[in-house]
């Protein structure tokens, strides 16, 4: 319920502190005199989108204050765990606006996101009026509603499901329809390709093997000479000749010299020889791999040269061809095995289309006993607005299918017997509408008894006997909770539990809005006021007092 309202600096208002009553709280007063802007201050702190400029002209910022008292099992208390606040028994909104229009949040003094206050808000008030903001006018909002009436979020959640698996199935579908498409457009190239590539069989890094390899036996009879000559050098007749006449020598040296010093010597050359006679061999080895076919050259250059020239006919390098081969094969088996992969995926999307088929089945059904139960329920909220002869009626037709189902739904009226039925803003007269906007509003809420319901001028178009219905009506829900109504109906006015007077005046040249409390005389004034116009006479207050105490 909400207990108080404190605004700020706020468009024409400088200060003003509202404390709401249970039951029905009454705001009248002149046309213009500031009704609908108390509304967008409540609208506001509530995070509700409205005007942009709000700061009242000379302030520098602008502040809307709601608390209000919650139950413990109310709908607000999970969205508030959910954000990681906890409240007792009052909850706190407020909203500031700076100048520059950047607007803050808080819940209980913790700054929130506007996102969170609006959902926040929305647990908390329903705002109405006979311009439906809400869109009870809109067709297109039908469904919306009579799903939220219905309660049907498990069949809603299945059906949205069921609706995402098909489209996925149906695109994977699709996709690969699209791609064995293109593979078949392809077909001969592609089967020419794996076998051109098969038939070669490179080799990871073959290529740069082969370029070394060709390189090599280019050169390789120079380099036989020039290895022929090294061999020469060290052999027999060269160092490694001379280099044993060297030790021969030296040992006859050291054997004639008693106590000689070349022993070291010695052993350094044996150990050279040695290594020389090492050397030898490794370069004899390599002069032996010189020895080819003149004929192995060529096929090297043949294989070397058909690599590149398929690595640039696919525009690759040429290590990249073993890669090349993995995906011509790839797509070479998906061609084979396509027929057995499209009827797969054909019956995933008939299964998925069935399992959506049964869910959106289930949801009409849902919305169907839903939809009567809620003709009924406006049947009986008619009557006692003196509309027992109208008929409503929640009509579905097949629609689109959709994550919502295949269902259109639309509120249609009828406001005589035997008359056509129609929208509600085409059949209506602005007292009619006005009456059956009430009576949807009541029943489309009526699961919900934690919400603070506000009418702004749902009486406009209607008087007499007619306005006195409607404004015991709204007594009635006031019993139940709480209800707020902006009107300038005196039948509705005079059964409020609590009354406000909002007032405009011009101080210092700057023109403000103020709220006042009613007292029952001042009540009285007020109302005799909404009879008679700016002269309230004796028989006008004795009206409004007769309208009180009926």
């Amino acid at each position: 319920m909400l207990r108080g309202l404190s605004v700020k600096d706020i468009l024409i208002i400088d200060r003003l502190d509202v404390d709401f009553q249970p039951g029905l709280n009454v705001l009248t007063g002149e046309t213009g005199a500031g009704k609908s802007i108390l509304l967008d201050c409540l609208g506001f702190v509530l995070g509700w989108r409205g005007r942009a400029e709000l700061v009242r002209q000379g302030a520098k910022q602008g502040e809307v204050t709601a608390w209000f008292d919650v139950r413990q099992n109310h709908p607000v208390i999970a969205i508030l765990a959910e954000a990681g606040i906890e409240i007792e028994d009052e909850l706190v909104l407020r909203r500031t606006n700076a100048q520059d229009g950047r607007k803050t949040s808080y819940i209980n003094d913790r700054r929130c996101s506007g996102d969170l206050l609006r959902r926040v808000g929305d647990t908390l008030i329903e705002l109405h009026g006979q311009h439906d903001d809400k869109g009870l006018l809109n067709v297109n909002s039908h469904r919306d509603l009579l799903d939220a009436y219905a309660q049907n979020q498990p069949e809603l959640a299945a059906c949205k499901e069921t609706w995402n698996n098909l489209r996925h199935a149906q695109k994977t579908f699709e996709a690969q329809s699209e791609r064995m498409a293109a593979a078949k457009a392809e077909e001969d190239y592609l089967r020419h390709a794996l076998k051109e590539v098969g038939d070669l069989a490179p080799k990871q890094g073959e290529e740069a093997e082969l370029d070394t390899k060709r390189r090599l036996m280019q050169s390789a009879e120079k380099i036989r000479d020039d290895i022929h000559r090294a061999l020469q050098i060290m052999g027999p007749d060269a160092a490694e000749g001379n280099l044993g006449d060297a030790v021969r020598w030296l040992e006859t040296a050291d054997d004639k010299l008693v106590g000689s010093d070349l022993a070291a010597a010695l052993s350094g050359l044996t150990r050279a020889i040695s290594e020389l006679g090492e050397a030898q061999q490794m370069v004899e080895r390599f002069a032996d791999s010189l020895n080819f076919n003149p004929s192995e050259l060529e096929m090297v250059e043949e294989r070397l040269f058909a690599l590149r020239a398929l690595a640039r006919k696919h525009e690759i390098l040429p290590d990249e061809i073993p890669d090349l081969f993995e995906k011509l094969t790839q797509k070479v088996a998906e061609l084979d095995n396509s027929g057995t992969s499209m009827a797969q995926l054909e019956q995933k999307v008939k299964d998925c289309a069935n399992a959506f088929d049964a869910a959106a089945k289930k949801l009409s059904q849902t919305r169907e006993a839903a939809g009567k139960a809620l003709d009924t329920s406006m049947s009986k909220e008619l009557a006692p607005l003196k509309m027992e002869r109208a008929v409503f009626q929640t009509t579905m037709e097949a629609g689109s299918a959709g994550p919502n189902g295949i269902d259109m739904v639309s509120f249609r009226v009828a406001t005589n017997p035997g008359a056509p039925s129609g929208p509600l803003n085409k059949i209506a007269s602005g007292g009619e509408l006005s009456r059956f906007l009430l009576a949807l509003k009541v029943c489309l809420t009526g699961q919900n008894s934690g919400l603070t319901l506000i009418f702004d001028e749902i009486d406009r178009g209607v008087g007499g006997a007619t306005a006195d219905a409607v404004g015991r009506r709204l007594a009635e829900l006031g019993q139940d909770g709480q209800v707020l109504v902006v009107t300038h109906s005196p039948q509705v006015a005079a059964l409020g539990n609590a009354h406000w007077r909002v007032e405009k005046s011009v101080v210092d040249e700057v023109t403000l809005s103020t709220v006042v409390p009613l007292s029952e005389t001042e009540r009285v004034s007020e109302i005799a006021r909404m009879l008679s116009g700016d002269r309230v006479t004796p028989e006008a207050k004795a009206a409004a007092k007769a309208l009180m105490s009926a």
